[in-house]
């Protein structure tokens, strides 16, 4: 595997602008001021490709439209009472208005190629071309880069059956790739917009289909194991959605007189290696019941970033962006209410202090009801005197302790403190063992 595989890459997914709708303000203040001058120290411009690997890229032209138009089409038609299933058409990656046409903060980086590399040759290893080949896709940058390898390790063995034989062909074609994003209550409509943005920028079809864990009991309960049992529900819908689409297929076969293969299901997610040392992550006990490929559980998250960064991702840069369940802290139910709060709540506090994507910001909601906001760390040190005081004095000028609690649903505004990560998160225990038998 060679640096023109990247560079292959590079070239398929140029830039597009960041149509991500962000809070307008006529009046920024002080505080979004600050932060803005603080975010755009080294930061580049999220997508922009350099010119040079554009011109220079020598990638095969993905002529997929017939095998993804199919699946798309045969997921539309499965749809039956129990599950809607939405398919959203990506613009091909190689459509002229995605060329980059930006050059500043170029990154050319040998050991930035180098990682996309190895990367593709990982997920080529893992990949069956005969199979029906699923991304657990959220819109972070961690399963958008596997949705970029996983689709361009796909369209590239597809692309050298063009020298086969007509019987060879025909099976290299039986397989399928799609990204697929499951919606409830927990994710954001933002998140849903940026998914949709980075599943156009890459080209891989984008399936969007309802979960249900909210009706699960233990995950309502929200006693440390809602993670897991989340994810359960999550791979068991991928699996579901795969085997509807190749089964479809497989009918589509017999009925042209061909004889079809025997379709796997491989599903993929965006574990890195540093979610791997992380005892807390329950859901990676889900993801080991599914046998789900995980391209990126040998490098880190920063490696995440670069690999992202230089593929011209649009939200290599963006803050992580768990659930919203992840927002409750131990104990308080997980209802859709209390999730719809928290929405509602953070969606306020980035209007008002005019954050946007590469800021983490996150509303809690605390035993007894109480709303935590929570900004970087690097934000609140670097900042003037005051500055954690000076955002909740904005924030309650802004009317948010009353919205919080007249319309959300919180009970009591506590204040802005630095963000934690993983802080309602549950230890392993033998009890998670009970739980994952019981609900696999």
């Amino acid at each position: 595997m060679t640096g023109k595989l990247a560079r292959s890459l590079v070239s398929r997914l140029a830039c597009i602008s960041n149509t991500t709708s962000k809070t307008q303000h006529s009046t920024p203040t002080t505080f979004a001021r600050n932060v803005s001058k603080r975010q755009n120290n080294n930061v580049h411009p999220p997508g922009c490709m350099a010119n040079n690997f554009s011109t220079r890229a020598t990638g095969a032209n993905d002529n997929n439209e017939g095998i993804n138009g199919e699946m798309a089409e045969n997921v539309h038609n499965s749809t039956n009472g129990a599950h809607t299933v939405k398919i959203t058409h990506s613009r091909s990656s190689n459509d002229d208005t995605l060329i980059a046409n930006h050059s500043p903060h170029i990154h050319t980086s040998n050991d930035s190629m180098e990682l996309v590399d190895k990367l593709l040759l990982r997920t080529s290893e893992m990949m069956d071309q005969q199979a029906a080949n699923v991304v657990a896709y959220s819109g972070g940058v961690d399963s958008s880069l596997v949705a970029a390898l996983v689709y361009r390790a796909f369209s590239d063995n597809n692309n050298n059956s063009m020298n086969m034989n007509a019987a060879a062909k025909h099976n290299q074609h039986q397989g399928s790739v799609q990204a697929v994003l499951g919606i409830s209550p927990a994710v954001p409509q933002s998140q849903i917009i940026m998914a949709r943005t980075v599943a156009e920028t890459i080209g891989i079809p984008l399936s969007e289909v309802p979960t249900t864990e909210g009706s699960d009991e233990t995950y309502q309960r929200n006693d440390g194991y809602a993670c897991f049992v989340c994810k359960t529900h999550l791979y068991s819908t991928l699996e579901t959605v795969a085997n509807t689409v190749m089964t479809q297929l497989e009918q589509k076969h017999l009925k042209e007189g061909t004889h079809p293969q025997n379709h796997p299901v491989i599903l993929y997610n965006g574990t890195n290696a540093d979610d791997t040392q992380d005892p807390t992550r329950l859901g990676l006990i889900a993801a080991s019941n599914f046998r789900v490929h995980s391209p990126l559980d040998r490098i880190t998250k920063d490696e995440v970033r670069q690999a992202a960064k230089f593929l011209g991702l649009p939200n290599w840069n963006a803050a992580a962006s768990p659930c919203l369940r992840s927002r409750l802290a131990m104990g308080v139910m997980a209802t859709e209410g209390h999730l719809r709060a928290v929405e509602l709540a953070e969606e306020f506090v980035r209007g008002v202090l005019g954050l946007d994507e590469t800021v983490n910001a996150r509303v809690r909601m605390l035993s007894g009801g109480k709303a935590m906001v929570e900004l970087d760390n690097s934000i609140l040190e670097s900042g003037d005197d005051g500055e954690e005081n000076s955002a909740a004095d904005l924030l309650r000028e802004g009317g948010f302790e009353e919205r919080c609690i007249d319309e959300w649903g919180f009970n009591s505004f506590g204040g802005v403190r630095g963000f934690k990560t993983g802080s309602v998160a549950a230890m392993p225990t033998e009890d998670s063992k009970h739980v994952a038998t019981a609900t696999s």
